[in-house]
């Protein structure tokens, strides 16, 4: 808790906990005491050793089954927000249509989800080597960065990005 007071007096708005079910109390610990959730379901950067490597996971029904009922569990422990990383698009829309009061953030999850995210340096084409599927290169074509920035906007907010035959599973 000390370390979650730290961050949210250092400006943080809400603390991310990457995992599945065995975060959830910690996430029910850290909301009952004032402190935003947001979950990171799976792909877990922090972990991907542990998953062998950068991998789309739930693809699998059992696999996908616990993905969603770590969702389910850390809804009910109070997250508000949850990254849903590299799922298969329709698993990710389907715990999209379960929350009730958890918005979904994508990344590689398809475009079912609340809310889309990048990493900047992927969004950039500053990647070293092979670039994700789900991946789209905004500074192509960009004069600056900024119009990148805005050029990320305009898709996701038309629904031209992500393109589920292109961007997801």
């Amino acid at each position: 808790m000390a370390s979650a007071a730290l961050l949210m007096r250092a400006g943080a708005h809400m603390v991310k906990l990457e995992g599945g079910g065995w975060t959830v109390d910690v996430a029910a610990f850290l909301v009952e005491r004032g402190v935003p959730v947001c979950a990171h379901l799976g792909l877990t950067p922090q972990t991907v050793s542990a998953l062998g490597g950068y991998r789309v996971q739930g693809r699998q029904e059992e696999a996908g089954d616990k993905i969603r009922r770590d969702a389910a569990a850390l809804e009910a422990a109070g997250a508000s927000m949850m990254v849903l990383e590299m799922v298969p698009g329709q698993l990710a829309a389907r715990i999209t249509s379960d929350m009730t009061s958890c918005a979904t953030i994508g990344i590689g999850a398809g475009s079912g989800t609340a809310g889309q995210v990048l990493v900047m340096h992927d969004m950039l084409g500053l990647n070293l080597g092979r670039m994700a599927k789900f991946v789209r290169n905004f500074m192509g074509g960009a004069s600056a960065v900024d119009a990148a920035f805005a050029a990320y906007v305009v898709a996701v907010k038309d629904g031209s990005f992500p393109n589920d035959k292109q961007h997801a599973w």
